[in-house]
């Protein structure tokens, strides 16, 4: 399928190898087992967003993808939710392997990970160097993750070790597509992809894709399934916004706590105006 631009995305539906899959509403639509739905409401979600609905079931159905979207749409809990619906309980072999261009993603992906695989058996490990590689090869040995996730450079170096680590591999999500491909990632992700079993499913996931970066990637893949969600299709659907008025600057902290013993929150980031503040 030729792309026009970047992708080609028409109707809200997925374009795969001429066949169009009409993308899943609901996460009780995507079939996916109960203790996964179980960690996706306990993470927070309540109904899956625009790429969700678009990316996880070609995931489920072990297809290749490519799959733009904005940051903030969910793409992270997109592949995770569609890795872990095929992963088997109390393997002790490495299925998924995620690449990211940065330490702090990888500890952010693996939160997701544990988050929404909470009432599943699994074990998540990170690879970002800055430590000696006996201690990832050690932690390895004796945690026997089903999830790797990790930097390139490191991936690189553990699987020059040790090639045989991902001979079972289900799935490579290279995350940040763009930033892998454009920056001194290259030529290590192509090494990677090398080690990687025949049959393994590939996914892109990326805020931008330029057509050189899409012509690079589709080398890799066998009849991808494309994905883009576009700008005017991103919604604050479903979110509330509230503000509770403060009179003086020194109750502020006082009433966000009175928040956080009142509210169930997951996740948060709290704004403030100086570094004082913060402190």
């Amino acid at each position: 399928m030729q792309s026009k631009n970047v992708l080609d995305d028409q109707k809200s539906q997925i374009v795969y190898n001429k066949e169009v899959m009409v993308r899943a509403e609901t996460f009780e639509d995507m079939n996916l087992n109960r203790n996964l739905i179980k960690g996706i409401y306990n993470y927070g979600f309540e109904k899956p967003s625009i790429i969700q609905k678009k990316g996880i079931v070609p995931l489920i159905m072990k297809k290749d993808i490519i799959a733009q979207a904005q940051s903030g749409t969910g793409k992270t809990a997109t592949f995770v939710i569609g890795t872990l619906q095929n992963l088997e309980s109390g393997l002790k072999l490495i299925k998924i392997l995620i690449l990211s261009p940065t330490r702090e993603l990888a500890y952010q992906i693996q939160e997701v990970y544990n988050s929404i695989g909470c009432f599943i058996e699994l074990q998540t490990q990170v690879c970002t160097g800055g430590s000696k590689l006996s201690i990832d090869l050690q932690y390895y040995k004796k945690n026997h993750p089903s999830v790797l996730i990790g930097t390139p450079g490191r991936l690189l170096d553990l699987f020059s070790n040790n090639s045989n680590i991902i001979s079972d591999l289900d799935f490579i999500v290279i995350d940040e597509a763009d930033e892998m491909f454009s920056k001194g990632f290259k030529v290590q992700v192509f090494k990677i992809i090398k080690y990687i079993p025949k049959g393994s499913n590939i996914a892109f996931f990326s805020a931008t894709l330029p057509k050189e970066i899409l012509t690079i990637i589709e080398l890799f893949m066998n009849d991808p399934v494309r994905i883009l969600v576009k700008k005017d299709e991103l919604t604050l659907e479903g979110i509330k916004q509230f503000y509770i008025a403060v009179d003086e600057e020194d109750w502020k902290l006082s009433v966000l706590c009175d928040l956080y013993k009142k509210i169930r929150i997951k996740q948060a980031i709290i704004y403030v105006n100086t570094r004082r503040k913060v402190e």
